[in-house]
């Protein structure tokens, strides 16, 4: 795990980016030492583990990210105690998340997921059906679309072009939706451990990292 994340926040901050740390099976302790380092963002892929780390640690002001695949009879837990939600890819799922959102809290923060290398292994829609799921989207009353998520193939370490390339179609297709009047915000959620700087590059808003924080899951 890196001692001091200081440099990396600033880093990230230069360049008006949010760092999320994933915390997916990582103890609490070594959550609260980000924090206490300025990390305020957490993103967590697994419902009822999340779930009690948010319990234990509410009285933190931390900003809760569920980034891992939905599914519907969880929706209900994840409307409840997360503030954004990255991997929203079918109507069905966000239409769930809006009507299960309690009326207390603000709107859900919600990013569409693109399958963006269309793989068989992995989650999102597809870019082509893209504009049809942010139309429907975008009409639900407690969801606020706030941009665009992506988890492209790996690429060649160190070679920023290549890694950038899944990065600069997911941005085009923000700004195609954007000129097709959709309501979306202007988040793009892409980049982690391995090829953050390569996202940023490429205008990312959010990047996911977990083993430069934590060290390799065992």
């Amino acid at each position: 795990m890196t001692d001091s994340i200081a440099p990396l926040l600033a880093e990230l901050e230069k360049n008006s980016v949010i760092l999320i740390a994933v915390s997916k099976k990582q103890p609490i302790e070594k959550i609260k030492n980000l924090y206490n380092q300025g990390v305020k963002n957490f993103g967590e892929n697994y419902l009822q583990e999340a779930l009690g780390k948010i319990n234990n640690l509410k009285d933190l002001n931390i900003i809760w990210h569920f980034i891992g695949p939905i599914q519907s009879n969880k929706t209900a837990e994840i409307a409840k105690n997360f503030d954004w939600i990255h991997s929203v890819d079918k109507f069905k799922i966000a239409q769930r998340l809006s009507n299960q959102r309690p009326v207390e809290l603000a709107p859900l923060s919600v990013l569409i997921q693109v399958n963006i290398d269309r793989e068989e292994s992995k989650s999102g829609v597809m870019p082509e059906d893209l504009l049809d799921l942010v139309k429907q989207c975008e009409k639900l009353p407690n969801i606020y679309l706030k941009g665009l998520m992506c988890i492209p193939a790996p690429r060649e370490l160190n070679n920023l072009d290549q890694q950038g390339e899944p990065f600069r179609k997911l941005r085009e297709l923000l700004d195609f939706l954007k000129q097709q009047n959709c309501l979306i915000g202007d988040d793009l959620s892409m980049g982690m451990s391995a090829d953050f700087r390569a996202a940023i590059l490429e205008g990312a808003s959010l990047v996911r990292l977990g083993t430069l924080l934590f060290g390799a899951r065992g």
